[in-house]
């Protein structure tokens, strides 16, 4: 077959022509990066903070004022069960303590014997160290945590953040994700060679940024659940991203191109919808600064760092790999060249869409609304021991505790009386239905114990009832602080700015299509279906994690989860509807037949949705299998977003409400076209 060497023009095309001819350096430059932030991150090592601070609130004026009276440090607890009484096992946990309280950073040791449960079988230990949990060596903790199991016939549970370091192992979630891709790329291009492509794209770009992000969490607050994170959209989006443009580049070689020329052909079409596409993404998580909640600044920040590194690679690493396997790839794609008949599966589809249109919008419309309603019932908290796994030390230790001084203990509620009367208070909890216990007054503050879980609903509401009814009736003013009561200050200061957020991240987003795509209805529409895809997937996780459906404890959800499932699902649903609509504007601007459009537009992109729709689904259900509930949480979240998206969005109704608006869906006001900056995704040629 002769090929055809005609050259694109685009500044994309020129880059994709710079990477072929420097294919090594290219190669050279990213290797470069990836192993010298890789040694230096070695070398700093890391320092994660959660920062879930939230100024101005009357939770976090309780932290800061008990701060100032608090000796610094982590502490954990070590937690003792013996049924004969605890008295009756003396020498043994006497001198098991001794041996604790000469561990390296033990400052001191209190308890158990002066902290009993009525029954005399249950007692704890309080360890306090003297560094901060994430100061402390993890040989160290791990040494605290063998030393305190020493007890003879004594049970044993240890609580604590220090403890939760060295209980919080990894899971193969990001390993089977990878593999999980691999395999579907294998399927879809039958190489190996041509598969493993996309996944080295994205492994370069996510391990580039994760050794950036380590180094930088030194002068930063980077919560510690952000590796885990960024790895799990880094490599959806990389392998995505660089998916896209492979599949123009087939495209190409299929149309009679020679391997340069594809190149620079795909780098000049998909390339753009990949850089627009990411920038929408970085665009709704740099939109997560609109909530002005400290401790998602860097977890945002560090996100839209990993996407734009995925799409630098895409644009720059993945040509010159093209380039440096060129004639292998370009033989297995003759070889195993399927394109047509993927093609006219996806014309009979958008055919028989098109032909009934209202019957398979209503379909995918009813199970989007469906899933969505549960989500109105979300409760949001913080994650406590009493959701641990099972079989864990920490959910031993939480299990114990409420065992021996009931269920509330490991919650208590911190009421500070600024100018009150803290003994008056003290007798006013006391007869306050849902408490169980009250310690005495520790200068002007009061430990109250819920006869309830940190984790049930009743607790929360205690928290607003005493707010609200039982504190205001004594004279001065006092402050309710506590974990379920910062649970419900962030949960009222994410609804309070949400709007904002999402007119922010909405607004920006359809300003881009409305650019792009010289339309009003296309983004609104986009940004219709994108925001029933996120209340969809919120209603599933609310279901499997809130209500504990398919055997999952339940309990409330991780109180930043739903807005950080937002910018990332709103960004990563602005991708697929860029690589849809993208096609189908080419084929309007080149026929002007809007049914065409849909058609073409679906036949040439949905197996490659599809496929990567599937990859980001794999990805993202991998952290299934991590151990923290949190991280579950997001990879179900955003698994359930991705799938409706692919499948039912993508499939069904925007092919059928683009039929149903027809030439009315590219229709612009001619005096706000001419005020709109221009911007293309096609080239002009």
């Amino acid at each position: 077959m002769d090929t055809i060497t005609r050259p694109t023009g685009g500044s994309l095309a020129k880059l994709a022509g710079w990477a072929q001819r420097h294919r090594w350096l290219a190669v050279a430059l990213w290797a470069l990066v990836l192993i010298g932030v890789t040694f230096t991150s070695r070398l700093t090592g890391s320092a994660f903070h959660d920062d879930n601070s939230l100024p101005g609130t009357e939770s976090q004026q309780v932290v800061d004022l008990l701060k100032n009276t608090a000796q610094s440090g982590a502490s954990a607890q070590i937690v003792l069960k013996a049924d004969n009484g605890l008295t009756s096992e003396r020498a043994a946990i006497g001198h098991m303590l001794e041996n604790v309280r000469a561990l390296p950073h033990v400052r001191s040791v209190t308890g158990p014997f002066e902290t009993l449960s009525p029954d005399g079988r249950i007692g704890y230990a309080t360890v306090t160290f003297d560094a901060a949990s994430t100061d402390l060596p993890y040989d160290d903790i791990v040494e605290f945590a063998d030393t305190a199991k020493q007890a003879g016939p004594v049970k044993v549970a240890l609580a604590g953040d220090p403890v939760k370091r060295i209980s919080e192992g990894g899971g193969p979630a990001e390993g089977v994700g990878l593999l999980a891709a691999l395999v579907i790329l294998v399927f879809l291009f039958r190489s190996l060679l041509a598969a493993g492509l996309p996944v080295l794209t994205a492994v370069f770009a996510v391990g580039s940024t994760l050794g950036v992000i380590t180094v930088v969490s030194h002068f930063v607050d980077i919560a510690s659940y952000t590796s885990p994170l960024m790895m799990l959209v880094g490599f959806g989006v990389g392998v995505d991203y660089a998916l896209l443009i492979f599949s123009r580049y087939r495209t190409e070689i299929l149309n009679g191109f020679d391997r340069e020329a594809a190149a620079r052909r795909a780098l000049d079409t998909a390339g753009r919808s990949v850089l627009f596409a990411g920038t929408t993404v970085i665009i709704a998580l740099l939109g997560l600064l609109a909530l002005g909640l400290g401790g998602l600044r860097g977890v945002a920040l560090s996100v839209a760092l990993t996407v734009l590194m995925t799409m630098l690679a895409s644009v720059t690493l993945l040509p010159a790999l093209l380039s440096l396997f060129g004639k292998r790839l370009e033989r297995g794609i003759r070889r195993h060249a399927v394109r047509r008949e993927h093609g006219k599966a996806w014309r009979r589809l958008a055919d028989g869409v098109q032909r009934r249109p209202l019957a398979p919008l209503a379909i995918g419309l009813a199970v989007l609304i469906g899933l969505s309603i549960p989500a109105a019932g979300m409760r949001l908290g913080f994650a406590d021991a009493s959701t641990d796994p099972a079989g864990s030390t920490t959910r031993q230790a939480y299990d114990l505790l409420a065992e021996g001084f009931g269920r509330g203990f490991t919650g208590p509620l911190a009421i500070v009386s600024e100018d009150g009367d803290p003994v008056a208070l003290e007798r006013k909890l006391a007869s306050t239905p849902g408490i169980a216990r009250v310690l005495p007054p520790m200068g002007p503050t009061v430990l109250a114990f819920p006869a309830t879980s940190p984790q049930d609903a009743a607790t929360a509401d205690l928290v607003t009832r005493l707010r609200a009814e039982v504190l205001p009736s004594l004279p001065g003013h006092y402050l309710v602080g506590g974990s379920v009561a910062a649970a419900t200050d962030f949960a009222g200061a994410v609804a309070d700015r949400l709007p904002l957020f999402v007119l922010v991240v909405v607004g920006l987003s359809a300003l881009l299509l409305m650019v792009v795509f010289r339309s009003i209805l296309v983004p609104l529409k986009a940004a219709l279906l994108n925001l029933l895809s996120i209340g969809a997937s919120l209603g599933v996780m609310t279901l499997v994690f809130g209500d504990g459906w398919f055997g999952a404890q339940p309990g409330p959800i991780e109180a930043f989860v739903p807005v950080m499932i937002f910018a990332i699902v709103f960004g990563l649903s602005m991708d697929y509807e860029v690589f849809l609509v993208s096609r189908m504007h080419e084929e309007w601007r080149r026929t002007g037949d809007a049914r065409l459009a849909v058609r073409e537009g679906l036949a040439s992109t949905g197996a490659v949705i599809t496929a990567a729709g599937a990859i980001m689904v794999l990805v993202f259900g991998a952290f299934l299998l991590d151990p923290s509930r949190m991280l579950a949480q997001f990879g179900l979240g955003l698994a359930v977003a991705v799938l409706l998206d692919a499948l039912v969005i993508r499939c069904l109704v925007v092919p059928a409400i683009m039929r149903l608006l027809g030439a009315r869906a590219w229709w612009l006001p001619a005096w706000l076209d001419r005020r709109l900056p221009h911007f293309a995704l096609e080239p002009t040629s």
